[in-house]
């Protein structure tokens, strides 16, 4: 848990950079890829990582701009990396304005629970990371290229003068 504004700032940007980093290589085409009929499509869990971020924010009582047709996933891939821009900076800025250092020991009622507001910025930031590797799996499968994450994805080692790793 975070025991600073900052410190989850640090941590949310770093995450937010590379959550914006795989939307900003989706394409359109891409967007249709599913694992299967019954499971969310790449353009459906990439648009609900951006209308959550501000739901959940709203739901651990920051006031935030919601996502304005939050139900209905666009078209376009560069219309949903667009909006994770703002709600990724309007995250940053509502959380240091509404919340301090001394408020993260508070509990707020989250989901029907108690938690601490350090446990709840938690839970946002590896809510992202979760919906981003299932994006990375999908997008791999829809062949797309895959942006380096925490090192290189497989098309990256050749960036860095390496060979990727042998499977």
């Amino acid at each position: 848990m975070y025991s600073s504004i900052a410190e989850f700032l640090e941590d949310w940007n770093q995450e937010a950079v590379l959550t914006q980093n795989v939307l900003d290589a989706l394409t359109n085409s891409s967007l249709q890829q599913e694992v299967s009929s019954e499971d969310r499509t790449l353009g459906r869990i990439a648009w609900h990582i951006v209308t959550s971020t501000p739901g959940m924010l709203s739901e651990f009582g920051i006031k935030v701009s919601q996502v304005e047709n939050a139900d209905t996933v666009p078209q376009s891939a560069k219309e949903i990396a667009g909006t994770f821009r703002k709600v990724s900076t309007d995250l940053a800025h509502s959380v240091k304005e509404q919340w301090t250092d001394d408020s993260l020991t508070e509990k707020v009622n989250a989901f029907g629970m108690s938690m601490a507001k350090a446990a709840t910025l938690s839970l946002i930031v590896k809510h992202i990371i979760h919906h981003r590797g299932q994006m990375t799996v999908l997008m791999r499968q829809a062949g797309e290229k895959i942006p380096n994450l925490y090192g290189p994805a497989r098309e990256g080692w050749a960036q860095i003068g390496m060979d990727a790793p042998a499977i």
